[in-house]
């Protein structure tokens, strides 16, 4: 849209130069005023394709915007397009048929996350300035992690989740998200705002945060998941700075927990997942989504066509219905006992003053592709999606490799407001977000150098 997103540019400038009251009387009224923005790509956003990756789609364009779309709009912020997403929502890696594979910005020979994979890769390349991104196993905040870039899971049924493709069903739509994607920890709150609409009260965002009336909590991994990977040592180091500097600087001490219950996350995420809703109805399968209402997909036929080239799918969305033919079933009373008492222990843990530190996803951003060997490694964020607990993603500086580093900060429900101001800490503690193209750039440089040095000797 950039040809109509010049246009609306040249409007906010004629907007801004007759504007009798001041600044201030535009603020109140657009407080995003002539802002960029761009919409994962599985939103509504008006004249906008709409396929969620799907090749069955490729025709669809959206009529009308979704709703915290339209309230970006409303309040004065310009949409430049939208971008890509793993098909259907469902996994890791940012890639379909129709579209091709998104990139991570610091690494093209790597992934930028699911599935607001596009948004992350955008924003933390410097092409947007904010994003709309969804979240229900951590759809948000993988994709920020590996790019560097800020992002955050609200408090369940804060933001609106209509407009989307795919729809949630079953009892998906508690845990799924939508919210605010952006590069600077300050834009998070006013986005937030904006999105939650008259929902957004809830959340007290206006009330000040004294961080240092805070009680901190640190958990270093989930305690040892035999289908989960071990956490990246850096990440390790990287959330052991942070609770350093949270001491050091606020004075505040921060309590190193084991939470025996966060090991059987992928076990509590998947049944809730496909569990059935108050009408009793099972969600809508895989399967279904795929054929989106045209010719039923039989994935092992699927798989066959995929090995010679033929399919419309990508391996990952036709392994995960095969997955789903063994595994839909109700919840077990061990795993409804294991997530009541999670949930029970968390929200007694936080209440209304507590922050907790828990690591992103065990590895730094994989190479293209490698998610398939590690397919459980989301857990680490689509627990706290079960549980309907607000969470902020935050980058923390780069890696040995030039790779991002982060973390979690999980609050009480409907306690945003202190994430988001540990988030606004954090970065200026850390530097937030770093540019890809000078790292780049510095890197080149140094190699250059090197060279030199070595043709001198």
């Amino acid at each position: 849209m950039f040809s109509l997103a010049l246009q609306e540019a040249a409007q906010v400038d004629k907007l801004i130069e007759e504007e009798t009251g001041g600044e201030d009387v535009l603020e109140d009224r657009l407080p995003l005023l002539g802002v960029p923005f761009t919409v994962k790509e599985a939103f509504s956003l008006q004249g906008m394709p709409n396929s969620t990756g799907l090749v069955s789609r490729r025709g669809v364009i959206s009529a009308t915007d979704a709703p915290p779309v339209a309230l970006l709009k409303r309040a004065g912020a310009i949409p430049l397009g939208v971008t890509n997403c793993s098909e259907l929502c469902m996994w890791l890696e940012s890639h379909n048929r129709l579209y091709g594979i998104t990139n991570n910005p610091y690494d093209l020979e790597r992934i930028p996350g699911g599935s607001s994979g596009g948004e992350g890769s955008i924003l933390g390349g410097g092409g947007s300035v904010i994003g709309v991104g969804s979240d229900v196993g951590g759809s948000i905040r993988i994709p920020a992690f590996f790019n560097g870039i800020f992002g955050h899971k609200p408090t369940s049924g804060v933001v609106s989740n209509v407009g989307q493709f795919p729809p949630a069903s079953g009892q998906q739509p508690g845990f799924l998200c939508t919210g605010p994607m952006c590069r600077y920890a300050q834009d998070l709150l006013p986005m937030l705002r904006v999105m939650g609409g008259a929902n957004a009260d809830r959340l007290s965002l206006s009330s000040e945060v004294d961080l240092k009336r805070l009680r901190f909590f640190s958990v270093p991994h989930d305690g040892g998941s035999p289908l989960v990977s071990p956490v990246d040592q850096q990440l390790v180091l990287a959330q052991r700075r942070v609770v350093e500097r949270l001491e050091a600087d606020l004075g505040v001490k921060v309590q190193q927990l084991k939470i025996p219950q966060l090991k059987y996350s992928f076990q509590i995420w998947s049944a809730m997942m496909g569990a059935p809703g108050k009408d009793g109805k099972q969600p809508t399968s895989f399967a279904e989504l795929m054929s989106d209402h045209g010719k039923k997909v039989w994935p092992l036929w699927e798989m066959a066509k995929w090995t010679v080239g033929l399919s419309k799918h990508t391996v990952a969305a036709i392994g995960l219905v095969l997955v789903e033919m063994f595994q839909r079933s109700q919840p077990t009373q061990l795993i409804l006992q294991q997530k009541e008492s999670l949930q029970k222990d968390l929200e007694e843990l936080l209440g209304t003053d507590g922050v907790l530190l828990y690591p992103s996803h065990p590895h730094l951003a994989p190479k293209h592709h490698h998610p398939l060997f590690t397919p459980f490694n989301f857990s680490y964020t689509g627990i706290f999606n079960i549980l309907g607990l607000p969470v902020t993603q935050c980058p923390l500086g780069l890696s040995e490799e030039g790779l991002p580093l982060g973390l979690q900060l999980v609050v009480g429900k409907q306690q945003d407001r202190l994430s988001l101001a540990t988030a606004v800490f954090l970065e200026k503690t850390f530097g937030g977000w770093r540019d890809p193209g000078s790292i780049a750039t510095a890197t080149t440089q140094l190699d250059t150098w090197r060279g030199a040095s070595t043709t001198a000797s």
